[in-house]
């Protein structure tokens, strides 16, 4: 199903491989790898672990989009921004001060 249009990408399953000991969905805290500061992620985030829950990654057609990945079996995009839209694969509200801080930020726009 087609989603908003709003970000250029494709959302697929997490394929992991049979004779990994990784599991999908992929479950607990990783830190990000920072391509690019925005108005929600900063510098400061990528020495920080979020907490993950998801089977799905989303894919952005556009580099410039991407704003951090994180690894998992491989590196995926985990937080995008382009224009006033903004999209994260982690779960703010269950990292603990790491996500408050990022959801102040965001509330803060």
């Amino acid at each position: 199903m087609p989603g908003l249009g709003w970000i250029d990408a494709d959302v697929k399953r997490f394929a992991i491989s049979a004779t990994s000991d990784l599991k999908v969905p992929h479950m607990g805290w990783n830190t990000l790898k920072l391509h690019r500061e925005d108005s929600v992620i900063t510098r400061g985030d990528a020495r920080q672990r979020f907490y993950f829950v998801h089977s799905y990654q989303v894919q952005c057609d556009r580099p410039e989009d991407v704003v951090a990945t994180s690894t998992y079996g491989h590196d995926f995009t985990c937080a995008f921004s382009r224009d006033n839209v903004h999209g994260v694969q982690f779960h703010p509200e269950k990292s603990h001060r790491y996500g408050m801080a990022l959801m102040k930020r965001f509330g803060e726009m």
